[in-house]
């Protein structure tokens, strides 16, 4: 139950904006514990029924998601998607250029996600070492991810799945239920601000190294969304297409 109180609290110290510090290393993991153990320090503003909620939450999606995401091996759905500008962009053409890392994150008011997508870019010199371009699906309305990226230039394409058809076909996709809904926007996290109203779909943290051919080498999903795939693990795979 502690655990499940650190996760949560993120949720209500939201962070500012996505590049708030540029001293962040390519390991994930130690940046998401040093938010952990600060997380930890706040009083939690939820009631015991509330951690129950989504705890039960928790424990449902993975029961109903055991093994979520493709595995290796399989070819990647190809799909078209608009960026944060509107522009629509197609996986196969984006492929022809050469491997691509695709990483599907919840959406700007999630700590885990900006946390981990921070790690992501300070490895972009790795990734393009390999002619490697990493490309960011989520439910969120492209304005949304236009406000969360404006303050820095990004050299990554970031892609909303509107319909969740790209969750679903990825094998990442589930519904909030209304209960956690509830808890959620009490406390200032209102999902379908960022997702549309009635949309309450989000993608397991899920990500995918793929190849020229369309083949992916590697991957990475979790029904724990404070667990996602290392920089250093996507490195190792992009080296072994060589």
């Amino acid at each position: 139950m502690q655990q499940n109180r650190i996760l949560h609290i993120g949720f209500v110290l939201l962070l500012s904006s996505f590049f708030c510090s540029t001293s962040y290393a390519t390991d994930y993991k130690s940046e998401r514990d040093k938010y952990l153990t600060e997380s930890a320090k706040q009083k939690s503003p939820f009631t015991q029924q509330e951690m129950d909620v989504m705890m039960n939450a928790s424990k449902d999606l993975a029961k109903t998601l055991p093994e979520p995401g493709i595995k290796v091996g399989e070819i990647a759905p190809d799909f078209t998607l608009p960026d944060a500008h509107g522009k629509s962009v197609k996986l196969s053409s984006e492929l022809s250029k050469g491997p691509v890392v695709l990483v599907f994150y919840r959406g700007a008011w999630c700590p885990f996600c900006n946390i981990h997508l921070r790690a992501l870019q300070q490895a972009l010199p790795e990734f393009k070492k390999h002619n490697t371009q990493l490309i960011l699906v989520t439910p969120q309305k492209p304005d949304k991810s236009l406000e969360q990226f404006k303050k820095q230039k990004v050299d990554f394409k970031v892609l909303s799945d509107l319909d969740s058809n790209v969750m679903k076909a990825y094998k990442l996709y589930y519904k909030m239920g209304p209960e956690l809904v509830a808890v959620y926007k009490k406390h200032g996290l209102d999902v379908e601000a960022f997702n549309g109203k009635g949309r309450t779909e989000l993608p397991v943290p899920g990500s995918f190294v793929i190849n020229k051919q369309g083949k992916v080498i590697a991957m990475h999903a979790d029904t724990n969304y404070k667990e996602r795939m290392e920089p250093a693990d996507i490195i190792k795979a992009l080296e072994s297409i060589n």
